[in-house]
């Protein structure tokens, strides 16, 4: 495996007692893992259940402590792995008085940005590699993850070979997880703390399953893309879907 890519949510709250648990882990297991690991960033990065609003400066303090556990100079940065393009976005904000709990935002800096790594190096139908915790919509619900959702797809839909993965629905990981040609390819990464799972019989009209731990799996091969689905807790394939340039 070349390369683990943790997409946000990675601690509870953005305190160094979590940080530091979930380094003890990442150093235990140093010998199964890739050597490269893209820790990103979530929405309960910006999280301590003692502070009901951000203020600015406890924003920054959040932001701050996840730039030392990722080792990364801003929120949103990129790695070449492999001749591949794997590019993250992360919000800017978080639970403040200028945005809630779980929606991201993405400054016109970080969407410039954006813009400048898609055309770096660019070659028609190879693949690009986005992450961003939030989704970018969600079906037929209302509940948008990103207040930049739509400048963000403007510019993904010019293209079509990128594969954007979001997460923290914590949807049931399943076919329906990928989402081709939209233009480009949606793929939902799944949950390993808790997942929502429908049901009619529920006040809320959904349960909380804390005994599905998934992820995807991704394999690439010159410009063709085989994305799994793994029941990490079950040691079993969910899915494979092809995603052809």
């Amino acid at each position: 495996m070349d390369a683990l890519v943790l997409n946000g949510d990675v601690v509870d709250q953005g305190l160094d007692e979590q940080y530091d648990s979930v380094q003890k882990t990442l150093n235990k297991n140093k010998d199964l893992l890739p050597q490269t690991i893209i820790k990103n960033i979530g929405n309960h990065e910006f999280f301590d259940y003692n502070i009901e609003k951000n203020s600015k400066d406890q924003v920054q303090n959040f932001i701050n402590k996840y730039l030392e556990f990722s080792g990364e100079e801003k929120v949103y940065h990129d790695k070449w792995i492999k001749g591949y393009h794997f590019i993250s976005l992360g919000s800017e904000d978080g639970n403040s008085q200028t945005i809630n709990s779980v929606t991201a935002f993405i400054s016109d800096e970080q969407l410039e940005w954006f813009k400048e790594k898609l055309a770096e190096n660019y070659q028609k139908g190879k693949p690009i590699f986005v992450f961003l915790h939030q989704h970018l919509d969600y079906g037929d619900n209302p509940w948008v993850g990103s207040k930049q959702s739509e400048e963000i797809k403007n510019i993904l839909e010019q293209y079509p070979e990128v594969i954007m993965f979001s997460s923290h629905t914590h949807r049931d990981l399943n076919e329906s997880s990928v989402v081709l040609n939209k233009p480009f390819t949606i793929v939902n990464t799944g949950s390993i703390h808790y997942t929502i799972i429908p049901d009619s019989n529920e006040e809320k009209g959904y349960k909380r399953e804390s005994d599905y731990i998934k992820g995807v799996y991704i394999e690439v091969n010159d410009n063709n893309v085989t994305i799994k689905g793994r029941n990490i807790k079950d040691k079993e394939w969910i899915f494979s879907t092809e995603v052809s340039n």
